[in-house]
């Protein structure tokens, strides 16, 4: 078995390259602009830690312009607690089921992507399919380069990362697709594979972490990812 490790300093440090995305996704216009159409289907983006749905307008502007009914999660900052997070969240993407009569394909970006694998789990019926990016979706933030910032303060990563283990016992029953990048200067790219549900499709693309919500090749592949479920 491969050794995780959190991101090292040069991916960390590469994280500065971000602003190069936007001038990437102007110049790549053209092409996102004859992704298929989204017919109204549902989707809700789910922001990382520490951010909320201001960073993910792009994201979602460019998918609402292709026809998609999309939301943010509307539930202000995301505090990183999991377990205090998921009810609301839940209770959110299931009203959008109730409203669109149709299942809602959830975006997750980082810690977002947790939460909207913990949706699926517990509520399939609610959701078309999860696709997550940059998620830690091994270890929660053992493997992250917040980790040192957990444990500073007193929190077990191993204990987490046991709770973690155990609830990926119950298998996701809708289709997941988890985007990585070995730039990533936050999560580790191995840490983001999903090894765990089965069909689950892992494609790696090339950005940073905070990227995620700029890259021209995840703004296509979430578009044919989209269409195709």
């Amino acid at each position: 078995m491969i050794e995780i490790k959190p991101p090292a300093l040069r991916q960390i440090v590469g994280e500065g390259l971000t602003g190069l995305e936007l001038p990437r996704l102007l110049a790549a216009a053209p092409l996102l602009a004859l992704q298929n159409r989204g017919n109204r289907r549902p989707v809700m983006v789910l922001p990382g830690y520490g951010a909320s749905d201001a960073s993910t307008i792009l994201l979602r502007s460019y998918l609402s312009w292709l026809g998609y009914d999309v939301r943010g999660w509307g539930l202000g900052t995301n505090g990183g607690n999991v377990a205090l997070l998921l009810p609301d969240v839940q209770n959110a993407v299931e009203q959008m089921h109730k409203q669109a009569n149709q299942a809602v394909h959830l975006i997750g970006w980082s810690l977002g992507g947790v939460l909207a694998r913990e949706v699926a789990r517990n509520n399939p019926v609610a959701v078309q399919q999860v696709i997550t990016m940059g998620s830690p979706i091994i270890g929660g933030p053992k493997y992250t380069s917040m980790a040192k910032i957990y444990l500073n303060n007193g929190v077990d990563l191993d204990e987490i990362e046991r709770r973690i283990s155990e609830r990926d016992r119950t298998p996701i029953k809708v289709p997941v697709t988890s985007v990585y990048s070995k730039n990533d200067g936050v999560v580790a790219w191995r840490a983001s594979i999903d090894h765990m549900t089965p069909g689950a499709d892992n494609i790696e693309v090339r950005t940073t972490h905070l990227g995620f919500g700029l890259s021209p090749e995840v703004f296509k592949l979430l578009a044919k990812k989209l269409s195709r479920t």
